[in-house]
């Protein structure tokens, strides 16, 4: 389900974890650790239980008058509906074995059908809030066959049928779900719990008309922001790190009793994103509210968001980018945001990255500009990044993006009164020269075609010294002429321009001027058809962001790169045999293993890296003798190829296949971009 992260009146939740309180562990003979191989046998996911079960339903009779299955068979529509009225009735007071099999059912029913109204008028949503209860409140039947797993459940069916139907969230509040659902988002029971609580607190937030009554049950939200921020470690510490350890019934959830340790550790991975994403779900509903947003600004908060952002298991959710988007659209957040220098400077990455969400970053910095509280504070790093970016038209649902930017820029340069005083000369250099080019793009309007020929055609002269420069090894000297090709170079011819950009980047990246390279790549992407797809700049824009620790910015721009590749008729790009360069592939693993999603929990708890045969190792341990930066490569040869060829189609032929030729490994044989591979 797309998430949205518009108001409580549309957006609709899916996902989070908790807790500084450490759940009390189920009793152990149902749910200590299992002998590795070990498989529930009443198959509680119900694929196979609810198939056997319907063909055969007899074994059931002796627990209710009537089995849920056969129940389920019954042709005619007023004793049906009369049985399963009895049936969510009864089964809360039942002691009897077996319960696990038509809730399971149950739970393939609401994620199958969401929006069918039948259970919901025939009292499930009572049943479930009962069942949660009963498990919270008596340890012994919890304990007893396979009821284990019914909270579980209980809370996993709620959620479903309140995803995307505001009266059944209703019917929902109105039967007391809420109540036993905070209970187990305290951790009551276990951080599995935990994920499905949230996720159905989030989805009952989300409306309008429900809204209060999960907001007047005040811990909620302190509940939410103390999960958002430990979710990953409760999961690591609890699950992923006890390899010989794992609670049997979590493996089972995460599995389906289908794979081993190698899959439960990719699933708690995948859980764990959801667990803190739902969370900042839950959160994001509150901050459209003003009165809660003093809770929610709290700068120890604030400043991890930029750094919850699901990691790669999870794309669908903005996460903690979309939570400050929230927070920034009112005023009483704008304050507190801007007071976190951290936050401006993430912001700023997020929105010159390949992040799907960078729409986010930009709409944060241009209305943090826009208020004049909060302008003078974040103008000198907000603008800087933003003036790269005005070149790009669209970007998702954003048209004419560039255009706004400078609006912004250009109204905060003319305000009047003490604002502008608050700028830096250097500041305002750089946005007196972005609307210079503006200028300059209205008086090219008028120009004669033969003068802009002209100016093309000098500009391409200045370019090819500048090549000649580059191979020479005169890194400084090529940056210069690609500079004054760029003042020279019409506005218009935007794939010229590209080559430019990225060409005086790269000449940034061996003169270790890593901002420098961000800046001039991202100018490149914005201009290239389509926006953020010019593979040699995102190649080089990955690697400036490594040199500046920033492995996220890095692993994003790395992996668009390698697609980009894959995509590609340009024989210098395309990939030979369908394989990864190895430079690229050295530098997503390495990025990987830095922006892991576990990575922190792991180095506060001492388990940096998995056992051998237990999944990716991570962690000092990881081999990254192989990998150095491209600049320390390239310094090492002063600057030039190892390729003794003078000519740049030369410079880079067969860089796929000489791996083992240092400069190639490291990407660095992609120099000079001609007019016609951009």
């Amino acid at each position: 389900m797309a998430i949205s992260w518009g108001p409580p009146t549309s957006c609709h939740a899916t996902r989070g974890d908790d807790s500084s309180a450490n759940p009390a562990p189920p009793p152990r003979d149902v749910c200590g650790p299992r002998e590795r191989g070990a498989w529930v046998s009443a198959d509680p996911l119900g694929a196979v239980g609810l198939t056997v079960f319907l063909r055969s339903s007899t074994s059931l009779r002796g627990i209710f008058e009537g089995c849920f299955f056969c129940v389920m068979k019954e042709g005619n529509p007023s004793k049906r509906r009369t049985s399963i009225l009895k049936f969510f009735r009864e089964l809360p007071s039942q002691d009897d074995d077996g319960q696990v099999l038509p809730i399971s059912g149950l739970w393939n029913t609401a994620m199958a059908h969401p929006n069918d109204p039948e259970f919901i008028n025939l009292g499930i949503f009572e049943c479930m809030a009962a069942l949660i209860w009963k498990g919270l409140k008596n340890r012994r039947w919890l304990s007893h066959d396979q009821n284990i797993y019914i909270p579980y459940y209980a809370a996993h069916i709620i959620g479903s049928y309140t995803m995307n139907m505001e009266e059944f969230a209703e019917r929902a509040i109105h039967a007391g779900v809420i109540p036993p659902l905070v209970e187990l988002l305290r951790g009551r029971l276990t951080w599995v719990e935990q994920r499905v609580a949230v996720r159905a607190l989030g989805h009952l937030a989300t409306y309008s008309s429900t809204f209060p009554a999960v907001a007047s049950h005040g811990e909620v939200l302190e509940l939410a922001i103390q999960l958002a921020s430990s979710s990953l470690e409760i999961v690591y510490s609890h699950f992923y790190q006890s390899v010989d350890r794992r609670i049997s019934y979590h493996c089972d959830l995460l599995t389906r009793g289908m794979g081993g340790v190698e899959m439960e550790s990719r699933k708690a991975e995948e859980w764990a994103s959801q667990l803190q994403c739902w969370s900042l779900q839950l959160i994001n509903c509150f901050a459209f509210k003003p009165e809660f947003l003093f809770d929610i600004c709290k700068p120890e908060f604030l400043v991890k968001l930029p750094g919850m952002w699901g990691g790669l298991v999870n794309e669908n959710s903005p996460a903690g980018i979309g939570l400050l988007r929230t927070i920034c659209q009112h005023k009483l957040g704008r304050g507190p945001v801007a007071n976190c220098p951290g936050i401006i400077e993430a912001l700023c990455n997020i929105a010159r990255s390949s992040d799907d969400w960078q729409y986010m970053a930009i709409d944060c910095l241009l209305w943090l500009l826009q208020d004049q509280s909060t302008s003078n504070k974040v103008i000198d790093k907000a603008a800087p990044a933003l003036t790269d970016l005005t070149e790009i038209s669209t970007l998702g649902d954003h048209k004419r993006l560039g255009d706004t930017i400078v609006s912004v820029l250009q109204e905060r340069c003319q305000a009047q009164g003490t604002t502008r005083n608050y700028v830096s000369n250097r500041t305002k250099e750089q946005i007196d020269e972005l609307l210079g080019s503006r200028q300059r793009l209205k008086w090219e309007k008028s120009m004669p075609k033969e003068d802009l020929q002209i100016k093309q055609a000098a500009a391409l002269v200045v370019k090819l010294e500048g090549n000649s420069l580059f191979s020479s090894g005169d890194i400084s000297g090529a940056a210069s002429k690609y500079s004054e090709a760029l003042a020279l170079c019409p506005m218009k011819s935007k794939k010229e321009r590209v080559v430019l950009y990225s060409n005086r980047a790269q000449c940034y990246l061996l003169l270790q001027q890593p901002l420098a390279a961000i800046s001039d790549a991202t100018r490149a992407l914005c201009l290239h058809n389509p926006p953020n797809r010019h593979a040699k700049s995102l190649w080089r824009r990955a690697q400036a962001y490594d040199m500046l620790g920033l492995a996220k910015e890095s692993l994003l721009d790395a992996i668009l790169f390698i697609n980009e590749c894959s995509q590609s008729t340009d024989p210098d790009l395309s990939l030979r045999h369908n394989k990864v360069p190895d430079y690229a592939e050295r530098l997503v693993k390495k990025q990987m293993r830095a922006a892991w999603l576990f990575r922190e929990a792991a180095v506060k708890h001492g388990g940096i890296h998995t056992e051998e045969g237990a999944g990716d190792t991570y962690g000092p341990e990881a081999d990254d003798s192989e990998w150095e930066t491209a600049s320390e490569s390239d310094i090492e040869n002063d600057g030039r190829e190892a390729d003794d060829d003078d000519e740049n189609d030369n410079i880079r032929k067969d860089m796929y296949d000489k791996s083992t030729t240092k400069d190639l490994v490291h990407g660095y044989n992609m120099l000079l971009a001609e007019d016609e591979s951009t």
